[in-house]
C-alpha cells in the first residue's frame, strides 16, 4: 500500500483514521469547491501529492478521477466497469479503494471485479482486472486490501470473504452464511485479516493456497433493529487496530457494537490466541446512539460520533433541493481512555454540541486537532446571520475539536444545501495540511490562507 496518509479511505492497514501531520490551523480559512457530477467519497493521494478518487453518481458508471491538489481541477479521468445503481448508500464497487506504493489504483468494480489502474504521468492506465464472478455471481464488492504478503483480500455485502493472487489470478472465499458485510477491513503484520459483519467481529489468516481461514469468531451485540444512520443491524465501524502485533494480546482490535439502550465502543486482544474483552464503555444517549464510521485511534484511545438519526433514502437526500432540511441527528463525539493493564474503559471526555451526520472524522496528530464535518439545528443556525443571508435550510461546516478536551476549537462553513452533504464520504488531510471533504457535488478544500 502507499504510505500511512495517502493510501485508503481509512488512511493505512491499520484503519486508525488519524494522520501525523498537521490539518488546517482555523487561520483565515478559504473555501474552494469544484463540482464532479457526483460523490467522490474514498479519497487518496498520489506519490506527487495529487487527489486519487472514485466519483458516483447514479445511473452511470463510476469515474477514477485524478484532481490538482490545489484547485481540485481535473487532470485525469477514467470510467471504471459498470453503473452506479439507484440507492443512495451503493457503496460496493468503487466506494472503497487503495493506492499502492507505486501509484496503481485497485478498485473493486460494479461488475464483480477488480480493477488495477496505474497513474503515469497525468494518464491513468489499466494494468490489470480480474473476474471474481464465478466466485462470487452478483455480489457487490464492498472492499479489498492486500495483507502483508501480497495476498489481495476481499469482502462483499452478501458476506463472502475472499483472497486474490495478484500474480496468478486465482481466487479463493468462503461465505459467513446468513450474515453481511458493510464496512472496510483491517489488516496487520502478523498475517491477521479483521472483518465485521452484521453479527460477529472475525479475524481471518490465509491458508493453504491463500484460503482464508477464522481463526477465531467474537459474537457482538447487534441489537433488535437497524437505527437511523445505519447501513445495516450491526456495528457501522470498520475495525480499528491499536498497537503492534508483536506487542501484548496480539495487539488489539476495537469495533462498535449496536446494544439497546446504550451501544459500546468494545476493545479486544487481536492476536491468534482468542478475541480476550480488554473492555466495553457504553456511549451516546439512550436509545439514540448509532455509529456508521470507524473509531479514531488517539494514543491508545479511541474517538467515537454519533450519526443517530441521518436518514439515507434517496427522497431525504432530494428534500433539500425542494428547499427542506434534512432531519436533525442527535449530537455526540466522546473519547474512550483505555487502560490496558487493567483492562478497563472510561469517558475520557464526551463532547454533546456537535451534530455530525455521516462523515468519516478523523485526528491530525500533528496539531492535535480532530476535524469532522458538522450540520447545526435550524435552532443554531438562528444565531448565525451569514448562514441565514444564504437563505438556504442546511449549512454544513468543517469542524475542528481539540482531541485533549473535546472542546471545538473552531468551525467554518463549508456550503449551504444538500450538494454540500457528505454523505458518508470521510475527511482527507493532504500533505500541505489542506482538508478535503467529499461531498455529493464533488468536493470541497479548506485550507488557511
Amino acid at each position: 500500500m502507499a504510505p500511512n496518509g495517502t493510501s485508503n479511505l481509512h488512511d493505512d492497514a491499520y484503519q486508525t483514521d488519524t494522520y501525523t501531520q498537521a490539518g488546517p490551523a482555523g487561520r483565515d480559512l478559504s473555501v474552494r469547491t469544484r463540482l464532479q457530477g457526483g460523490l467522490c467519497g474514498s479519497v487518496t493521494f498520489d506519490s506527487r501529492g495529487r487527489l486519487v478518487t472514485v466519483c458516483m453518481a447514479p445511473r452511470r458508471a463510476p469515474r477514477l478521477m485524478l484532481l490538482d491538489p490545489d484547485n481540485l481541477s481535473t487532470i485525469a479521468s477514467l470510467e471504471l466497469s459498470g453503473t452506479v445503481g439507484t440507492s443512495p448508500t451503493d457503496v460496493p464497487g468503487g466506494g472503497y479503494f487503495y493506492l499502492d506504493n507505486n501509484d496503481r489504483v485497485v478498485v473493486p468494480t460494479k461488475t464483480g471485479g477488480i480493477q488495477v489502474v496505474a497513474i503515469q504521468g497525468n494518464t491513468f492506465v489499466t494494468r490489470r482486472s480480474y473476474d471474481l464472478k464465478p466466485v462470487i455471481g452478483t455480489a457487490g464488492i464492498v472492499s479489498a486490501l492486500p495483507d502483508w504478503s501480497g495476498l489481495l483480500w476481499f469482502v462483499t455485502r452478501s458476506g463472502v470473504v475472499g483472497t486474490v493472487d495478484l500474480t496468478t489470478g486465482a481466487v479463493r472465499s468462503r461465505t459467513l452464511r446468513g450474515e453481511q458485510i458493510a464496512n472496510s477491513i483491517a489488516v496487520d503484520e502478523s498475517g491477521g485479516v479483521f472483518v465485521v459483519s452484521d453479527h460477529a467481529l472475525y479475524r481471518f489468516d490465509a491458508g493453504l493456497g491463500g484460503a482464508p481461514q477464522a481463526t477465531w469468531r467474537a459474537v457482538y451485540d447487534r441489537g433488535t433493529r437497524q437505527k437511523p444512520g445505519q447501513l445495516s443491524q450491526g456495528s457501522g465501524t470498520t475495525p480499528t487496530l491499536i498497537g503492534p502485533a508483536s506487542g501484548p494480546g496480539g495487539g488489539y482490535v476495537a469495533i462498535t457494537d449496536n446494544a439497546d439502550p446504550k451501544m459500546h465502543v468494545l476493545v479486544m486482544a487481536r492476536g491468534k490466541a482468542g478475541p480476550t474483552r480488554v473492555c466495553a464503555e457504553p456511549v451516546f444517549p439512550a436509545w439514540k446512539g448509532a455509529d456508521e464510521n470507524s473509531l479514531i485511534a488517539v494514543d491508545g484511545d479511541l474517538i467515537a460520533e454519533n450519526n443517530y438519526g441521518y436518514v439515507v433514502g434517496s427522497n431525504a437526500l432530494l428534500k433539500g433541493f425542494l428547499g427542506h432540511r434534512l432531519p436533525e441527528t442527535v449530537p455526540g463525539l466522546v473519547r474512550v481512555h483505555v487502560d490496558y493493564a487493567r483492562k478497563s474503559c472510561t469517558t475520557a471526555w464526551s463532547n454533546t454540541t456537535e451534530r455530525i451526520p455521516s462523515v468519516v472524522s478523523k485526528a491530525a496528530l500533528g496539531n492535535g486537532l480532530l476535524y469532522t464535518y458538522t450540520h447545526p439545528s435550524a435552532a443554531e443556525l438562528a444565531f448565525k446571520p451569514k448562514e441565514r443571508s444564504l437563505g438556504a435550510p442546511d449549512a454544513w461546516y468543517l469542524t475542528a475539536v481539540d482531541v485533549r478536551t473535546g472542546n471545538r476549537a473552531w468551525s467554518r462553513l463549508a456550503g449551504a444545501g444538500p450538494l454540500f452533504n457528505n454523505h458518508y464520504a470521510p475527511v482527507s488531510i493532504g500533505a500541505d495540511g489542506a482538508a478535503y471533504v467529499g461531498c455529493i457535488g464533488g468536493l470541497v478544500r479548506i485550507a488557511d490562507s
